[in-house]
């Protein structure tokens, strides 16, 4: 079955990791063999080749830099202007990959239909990746002003914070509300048509994002609170807000955002019994609170920062995905559902978003 994936850290790991995607999944993990440097070496799930083998042909791609103040642990750059550089090197590997033949960008309503047609009938083995440009986390735009040099080279969803503090809006395991920067973004965003990735929003932030934006909002790879009790995870209230504005939310396959009691390089995936199933856990608990299966999809945050270690044990590579279809069958879940579910909520999304 095609499956749209609404969330890969592609350059992130072609440039931070430096790992090539053009190769096996199987070269790059040898090619990591005995390294330390990161806790995920070796481990890495993902490649261009993996993404045709599962059919993949259709994912929302990240830029990813951080801004770091002072005091800050958290992994990032000290300037905005060092954030912005580290984008635009992500932006020229995509465009690299394009020039090479393994992706394309995707940014209209004509792309995205040309581009369905293309992996739909061709036969060449080495597909060209569809792509849509997001960025995780605001920090790396200098001033506002700079999203409108965004959208010119592609950017079509941006997420305005990540983990802990930010220049815009505060993020994961942080609290307090959108500051006047962050409500400046949101108001350029829509009038720019940008879609709103409410991924990592802390619950102020949150509830701020969703009384001022009128524009298309979707949650790229978040899971739920009921199930995993941390503020990483949206609560059932702020999934029914998502559900009102018509969101699709796309299931992550990192562990420890699908089964409660994950410690971080301590658990292990069978101990917790965390595999595929407990993913289609999350995915029911929303088709539950929307009485249909309209506002959930697929965004898998694989290798983003963990590998294998940290993902379900029944994923040794992103073609794993291939599973799920005959998972959701045995869930009592229609055809029609199940195909929602791997791209038909994505397409219908982008079709409104893009008319």
């Amino acid at each position: 079955m095609f499956i749209i994936d609404a969330h890969l850290d592609l350059s992130m790991n072609a440039l931070e990791w430096n790992r090539d995607l053009r190769l096996p999944v199987t070269d790059i993990r040898k090619r990591e063999a005995g390294m330390t440097d990161k806790p995920d070496r070796g481990n890495n799930t993902v490649s261009l080749d993996e993404l045709r083998k599962a059919n993949t042909g259709l994912v929302v791609a990240t830029q990813i830099a951080r801004f770091v103040a002072p005091g800050n642990p958290l992994p990032g750059w000290h300037s905005a202007e060092q954030a912005w550089a580290q984008t635009q090197g992500q932006l020229a590997w995509y465009k690299a990959m394009e020039k090479a033949g393994e992706m394309k960008m995707i940014h209209d309503l004509q792309t995205l239909e040309e581009h369905l047609v293309y992996w739909h009938s061709t036969t060449n083995t080495k597909k060209a990746i569809g792509y849509i440009l997001s960025l995780e986390g605001a920090d790396s735009l200098v001033t506002p002003d700079a999203l409108h040099t965004a959208f010119d080279y592609g950017l079509r969803a941006l997420g305005p914070a990540h983990y802990g503090p930010g220049r815009y809006a505060n993020g994961t395991d942080a609290t307090g509300h959108l500051n006047e920067m962050g409500r400046v973004l949101l108001k350029e965003m829509e009038q720019l048509n940008i879609i709103l990735d409410a991924t990592h929003l802390n619950d102020d932030a949150f509830w701020d994002a969703m009384d001022l934006f009128n524009g298309h909002v979707w949650a790229s790879h978040n899971n739920c609170r009921a199930l995993v009790d941390h503020n990483r995870q949206f609560s059932d209230e702020m999934i029914k807000a998502l559900i009102t504005k018509g969101a699709v939310i796309g299931a992550p396959l990192d562990a420890w955002m699908m089964v409660p009691g994950w410690q971080r390089g301590k658990s292990t995936a069978k101990e917790l019994n965390c595999n595929l199933e407990k993913m289609i856990d999350h995915i029911d608990h929303i088709c539950q609170l929307a009485g249909n299966a309209d506002h959930v999809g697929i965004g898998t945050d694989l290798d983003g920062g963990y590998g294998t270690e940290q993902s379900p044990y029944d994923v040794d590579t992103i073609a794993d995905l291939q599973k799920l279809p005959a998972m959701f069958i045995q869930r009592g879940y229609s055809h029609n559902d199940i195909e929602k579910i791997m791209h038909g909520n994505w397409l219908r999304f982008l079709r409104k978003a893009w008319r």
